[in-house]
């Protein structure tokens, strides 16, 4: 898990943060306030932002990409392939999982360079079906050449933020980020709940589907046998909502909750079950790595943004 922007950070943020000028959100919002008093979109105030700085940022990022003659989408495959660096290439299958997706999609990126000599395409002794894809040396050249202008453009499209600034943005987008994409415990961590679960706005819209009231927490969605949250008597489709007192709003609260608590720690649960609220103390496990491995697929996990913990 990286790590959380250091304690005190707001105390170091300049004045400046909070005498921000009006900008176009603002606009929005006011407007809209006066026309239907009677809504909440304090929503809108992230969800516009975050749509509107990306779109100003990906328009100085094409254009940087573009003076070099290449689109984003074909220098992500060439950052990808730099930075797997397999023996013999990368498995176009790979490609696909690393870049998020499709086959067809994937085929058409790789078939723009390889017409532009930027990588080649062989084949995969070990699978027919397959093919590898390696970076030939005007690829390599052309990576070498733009990488670093990319991260000078990045670093001066941040510019307006300070370092404590960028280090708290980055936290909060993290924890963001996490609850849609999921995440993986690295390889040598241990188990410690065995549980799969799925983030708050998972946990909201699953419970409003089946006519329940919304409830704000992590969604069990699987258990595994012989674990301490099943020893505790946690079941599949419980909301955990707090954790020690702590509102469980996205996994990395649990994660916060939890600590670095030795093996024998307890953690008090609340738990929504149905429409019935439960405290369910848990003995923290502190299995090894391989029983860790094992907990999504005994889980059963299938979606991108589930967590196993």
């Amino acid at each position: 898990m990286a790590s959380a922007p250091r304690l005190g950070l707001m105390a170091d943020l300049p004045a400046d943060h909070r005498c921000a000028p009006r900008d176009s959100v603002d606009q929005l919002v006011a407007a809209w306030e006066g026309v239907r008093p009677d809504l909440d979109f304090a929503p809108v105030e992230v969800v516009s932002r975050l749509g509107r700085v990306r779109s100003h940022i990906d328009r100085e990022v094409e254009a940087l990409f573009g003076r070099h003659g290449i689109s984003g989408p074909g220098f992500a495959v060439l950052v990808t392939l730099a930075r797997l660096q397999e023996p013999g290439g990368v498995p176009q299958r790979r490609l696909m999982d690393e870049l998020g997706l499709t086959s067809g999609t994937v085929s058409v990126r790789i078939d723009r360079l390889v017409s532009e000599g930027l990588v080649a395409r062989g084949a995969d002794a070990g699978d027919r079906r397959n093919s590898r894809i390696t970076l030939t040396d005007a690829g390599r050249e052309l990576f070498e050449r733009v990488v670093p202008a990319h991260l000078d453009n990045e670093r001066r499209l941040l510019a307006a933020l300070g370092e404590p600034e960028q280090a708290l943005l980055a936290g909060l987008l993290r924890t963001m980020l996490v609850e849609f994409e999921g995440s993986v415990p690295p390889p040598t961590t241990s188990m410690r709940l065995g549980l799969t679960l799925a983030p708050a706005h998972v946990a909201i819209s699953m419970r409003q589907a089946v006519g329940l009231p919304p409830v704000v927490g992590l969604l069990v969605r699987g258990v595994v046998e012989g674990g301490p949250a099943a020893a505790a008597g946690v079941q599949r489709g419980d909301v955990l909502r707090e954790a020690d007192g702590l509102a469980l709003t996205s996994i990395g609260a649990l994660y916060a909750a939890i600590g670095d608590r030795a093996g024998e720690g307890v953690i008090a649960l609340a738990v929504t079950r149905a429409a019935e609220e439960l405290t369910l103390p848990v003995r923290l496990g502190a299995r090894e790595a391989d029983e860790t491995a094992s907990l999504a697929a005994t889980a059963g996990r299938t979606a991108r943004d589930e967590h196993t913990i």
